[in-house]
């Protein structure tokens, strides 16, 4: 009884800290980050303690903790013995400043080892004002001290080891092969410990990443408040009667998504895709697909369906999906563009084959795919212009 009621607080506290992002953004935005494959926290400023309202899985991979470890708790569980006090106070008085920052910071993981990290801080504004905080971290690369050292530095010490009285010609070029060839061996005695600094790709790596995860939270800020919460069935417009009927026929698993709304939702399911999944219709229309992925979800999976998206072509990828009893089935989905009679996307198909799935009138998983993909595009020619023109809205005309 106990252990319950000290479970249903937690989910309390969590929920709380979770309505931090879904209060201020569209009610996908967590999903949304779960797909981001960068390391990086988000904080609330506005909420006592300054806590983290989000943890991306590939910080929790990196730290070795729990979300529910870490959500709720200040950035600073995360410091050790030897963590750098001079670092974190520049951290505490750019955040005091709402301005962005890098700097190197020693920080330990769950099991106590330490964990270098180049530290990426910026205030995410909203109509000038600070909603939260946005922490990148990329781990730096354990480096000797003579490879970060510049040219001119190695040649430096070089020459100190160098006998005077070795001419000066013979000594530049001399030492300069030595000061190269002291990269290839062992400099452990020259290692420097007590800081680590970041090379210019990691700098980068962790710029790219920041900029990225801003201009998400921004456009599901702004399209949160255009669109409301979610984009519901009732808000999408219908498709034609003539397409409906013609993509009713098709007995394949599959969905509609249209690329021209806000978070690509799914704008028609057929009867094997509720039936594969045990949604209903009307749980289904207005989400995005992301709604099928769970604990087990390859990010992998993930990363190449939306970089297929974004350079708009087709993909088949063999994904851990899960029903809404929250059981799951190894999903053989394919992904393939749909254009309508001018030649642009119009939609995206998705088809689904559980992959233990026996009723296949003898086809192989890809020609099932690729017939649903053809019936569906033939269903599709009869577009003329893009979803929200009279070729999608005639049924309610």
């Amino acid at each position: 009884m106990v252990a319950l009621k000290l479970h249903v607080i937690a989910k309390a506290a969590m929920d709380r800290f979770t309505e931090s992002l879904t209060l201020n953004y569209s009610d996908s935005i967590i999903e949304v980050l779960d797909d981001l494959a960068d390391n990086f926290l988000i904080t609330d400023p506005s909420i006592a303690g300054h806590p983290i309202v989000f943890a991306s899985r590939g910080f929790l991979a990196m730290s070795g903790y729990e979300r529910e470890e870490v959500v709720g708790k200040n950035g600073r569980i995360f410091q050790g013995p030897r963590t750098n006090r001079r670092a974190v106070m520049e951290i505490r008085e750019a955040i005091r400043s709402e301005r962005s920052m890098q700097i190197s910071l020693l920080n330990y993981r769950k099991d106590g080892s330490e964990n270098w990290i180049l530290f990426h801080l910026s205030p995410v504004l909203v109509e000038g004002r600070v909603l939260h905080f946005l922490a990148v971290q990329v781990p730096i690369a354990r480096r000797s001290r003579l490879r970060s050292m510049s040219r001119s530095e190695r040649l430096g010490m070089v020459f100190g080891a160098c006998r005077e009285e070795v001419r000066e010609e013979e000594l530049g070029s001399r030492c300069e092969v030595l000061a190269d060839s002291f990269e290839d061996v062992d400099n452990r005695g020259l290692e420097a410990e007590d800081s680590r600094e970041a090379c210019d790709l990691e700098k980068q790596k962790a710029t790219d990443a920041a900029k990225i995860i801003l201009s998400i939270l921004n456009y599901y800020h702004t399209n949160g408040a255009l669109y409301g919460r979610r984009c519901s069935s009732a808000s999408i417009a219908p498709l034609s009667s003539s397409l409906n009927i013609s993509l009713g026929r098709i007995k394949q698993s599959f969905v509609l998504t249209d690329p021209n709304l806000p978070d690509m939702p799914i704008v028609y399911a057929s009867d094997a895709f509720l039936s594969l999944t045990g949604y209903c219709r009307h749980e289904v229309l207005g989400r995005n697909c992301r709604f099928l992925k769970g604990p087990g979800t390859d990010v992998e999976a993930l990363q190449e369906i939306r970089n297929s998206i974004r350079a708009q072509q087709a993909c088949t990828v063999r994904l851990l999906n899960y029903r809404k009893d929250e059981s799951s089935f190894w999903n053989l989905l394919h992904i393939s563009p749909v254009r309508n009679a001018t030649g642009k996307i119009a939609f995206y198909v998705g088809v689904q084959i559980n992959e233990n799935s026996k009723d296949g009138h003898g086809l192989s998983p890809e020609m099932r795919q690729r017939s649903a993909v053809a019936a569906v595009k033939v269903a599709a020619r009869s577009l003329t212009a893009l979803p929200g023109s009279s070729s999608r809205s005639s049924s309610s005309s």
